[in-house]
Order: structure tokens, then sequence, then C-alpha cells
């Protein structure tokens, strides 16, 4: 489990910092491949992970990152949505009068959008029924929330150094004799 969290934080570092983008306000395409080339990685470790603590066999391990890739694909959007209405939220907030009808529904949209997610993940439970014994799947979810725990964790650590680090001095420059 160390590994995976070493694993996990090198991902985290190269994705977050393919998240601040330079002056095109774009990553560069070497930056996004990276990044997914990571993502990939901490994937693999987490199947073999997974794979390992609940005792799966091959078909059941199949099966569950078949799953896995599919309900992941379902969370993304969602997930994006809830970074938008948050961060829309926090916006409002931060003004001198918030507008109290766009806290509303802003408010609203986030509780609308938590339970698409919550109905995606029972979607995905109600699938792994199929094929995981219920004390794989008790396991399973366990180990996932831990590893979600750790990747927040790790995500506002990264946030909070960002924040502290001073701003890149400009160096001067040289006078040509």
């Amino acid at each position: 489990m160390k590994h995976l969290a070493c694993v996990l934080m090198l991902v985290l570092t190269s994705a977050l910092a393919a998240q601040a983008p330079g002056d095109s306000g774009v990553a560069s395409l070497r930056d996004e491949a990276e990044a997914r080339q990571l993502r990939e990685q901490v994937r693999q470790r987490w199947a073999e992970h997974v794979r390992s603590a609940l005792g799966l066999s091959d078909d059941q391990a199949g099966r569950l990152d078949a799953t896995e890739r599919r309900f992941e694909e379902q969370r993304q959007p969602i997930r994006a949505r809830q970074r938008q209405i948050n961060q829309a939220l926090n916006t409002e907030l931060a003004a001198q009068t918030p507008n109290e009808d766009r806290v509303k529904q802003l408010m609203s949209e986030r509780q609308q959008n938590q339970l698409k997610l919550q109905g995606v993940n029972r979607d995905e439970d109600r699938e792994m029924q199929g094929y995981l014994t219920p004390v794989q799947r008790a396991r399973y979810q366990e180990a996932r929330r831990r590893f979600q725990e750790r990747v927040a964790e790790l995500v506002r650590q990264r946030r909070e150094q960002r924040q502290h680090l001073p701003a890149p001095r400009a160096r001067p420059r040289r006078l040509r004799p």
C-alpha cells in the first residue's frame, strides 16, 4: 500500500503541475501525455492491489476492471460539473453582496449533482454484486474509500504548498559589454 501511495504522489504532483498551464492557457501536449501515462500507471497499481487484497480470480479482476473503467467515464463529467458549481458558489459567496437567488440555485444544482454521483456509485455496486462476494465488495469499498481519502489529502496538501510558494523572481538581464 505504501508503494501505491508513492506512485499516487507522483501522479498527483505531475497531474497538478499540468493543471497550472503556462502563458498559453493550455497545458502542453507533453504534460497531458505524461499525466495520462501516470494516471494509467496508478490505475494498474490499484488493480494489482485490489486483486491481491481481495483474492480475485482472473475473471473477477477482468470484470472489475471493465466495471471501474465504464463507471469512471460516467463519473468524470459529474465531478467536473461539481467543480464548476463549487467554483461558481465560492465566487458568489466572495462577492460584497452575494445574490441570494444565485446561491440558492447553485446549492440546488450541487445537491442534484451529488445525487447523480451517488446513483452512478449505486449502479456500479449493483453490477459488482454479480461477480464479487459480499465480503469482497465490502473490502473493495473500504479500500476505495481509503484511497479516495488519501488522494483528497494529497490534493489538499499540494494546493496549500502552491498557495504558500513565493512568486518566481524575475532574473536580472545581463548586459553585454
